[in-house]
């Protein structure tokens, strides 16, 4: 068989995949409250933007590719690419430094934003380009997203499989944490990595009544902007882990001891998520005394707020007897 035919063969199977993954994101329920993001999804090719990608296995990861001579390969790459599944593509010294995040939580995470017609959006982290993709097609204006990384390597990969894929929305090379002023005001920001505090510039960049949405500890924020100065909002229901968000001032994990909580609760979610959250404000000890007299609470329970210097976590009410400072 000659190569121009595997390759319709591999558009036709991209074709059924990619209608295969519109399926299971309608099953999951993820754009119930916002279906035009359906219509994205059927249109933005996601194997364009994930040309390889690593596969856990025994011992280490697999790589597969959609240039591999051998075609169960390709067509094994190919339907990997339209699994509801995240996907490592990035690797250093055997550590994940990027990955095509599950597209159910994707598509979830995109409704949560509320974006409207016109609006002027910025993504921190670019990781494929995917996400990018997915906007500007609701868009239908490349120049009203704008996406951000770090990493020179990963923003040029991500410019290719979005020109591949016939998006052209500002590729930025640079600290997330800082927002892209130049781009500014924006109507939505959502983040694709976690924080441990919300950066100052991000609000600073917003119009009043923009929305940011982001992963934080294990869960994902919904903050609406009220000002430059002041944002505030709640979690989602919804667990979430991404990679931390990489830059100049980022500092790492500390590792904490967990002696004293009973062994049940270590591995709870929610208490993991509430551990995650007060990292330096409340040691596991107090966190848990907390979280059994609350009576487990769910994420949707926690909130955030953002006023000029000050930026506090809390539990049911801003003001109310549990709060703790994030900076």
């Amino acid at each position: 068989m000659g190569a121009h035919a595997l390759d319709k063969d591999l558009a036709v199977l991209a074709a059924s995949a990619r209608a295969g993954l519109v399926r299971a994101i309608d099953v999951s329920g993820a754009w119930a409250a916002d279906p035009v993001w359906r219509e994205a999804f059927e249109a933005v090719p996601r194997h364009l933007f994930v040309p390889y990608y690593y596969v856990g296995v025994v011992g280490g990861y697999e790589r597969r590719w959609g240039e591999s001579p051998d075609p169960r390969s390709r067509e094994r790459w190919l339907r990997g690419a339209y699994a509801d599944t995240p996907l490592a593509t990035r690797l250093r010294d055997g550590e994940l430094l990027t990955s095509s995040s599950q597209p159910s939580l994707m598509a979830m995470m995109l409704v949560a934003l509320r974006v409207r017609d016109g609006d002027r959006v910025l993504e921190i982290g670019a990781g494929t380009g995917y996400n990018a993709a997915l906007i500007a097609h609701r868009l239908g204006d490349d120049d009203l997203v704008t996406t951000i990384d770090l990493e020179p390597e990963i923003t040029e990969s991500a410019r290719q499989h979005l020109a591949a894929a016939g998006y052209h929305p500002v590729v930025v090379t640079g600290d997330g944490a800082r927002g892209v002023p130049e781009r500014a005001p924006f109507d939505r920001i959502i983040a694709t990595c976690t924080l441990s505090s919300i950066p100052p510039a991000w609000p600073a960049q917003c119009r009043p009544g923009a929305r940011i949405l982001s992963p934080f500890a294990t869960g994902l924020i919904a903050l609406d902007v009220r000002d430059p100065g002041h944002a505030e909002g709640r979690f989602l229901h919804t667990p979430a882990y991404f990679v931390p968000l990489r830059g100049a001032d980022r500092a790492g994990p500390e590792t904490v001891t967990l002696a004293g909580v009973p062994r049940w609760a270590r591995g709870h979610e929610l208490f993991r998520f509430l551990l995650a959250f007060t990292r330096g404000s409340l040691d596991p000890q107090e966190a848990y005394a907390l979280w059994e007299r609350e009576g487990m609470p769910q994420r949707e329970r926690y909130g955030i707020t953002v006023s000029g210097e000050r930026e506090w976590a809390w539990l049911d009410d801003p003001e109310g007897p549990y709060a703790w400072s994030l900076v």
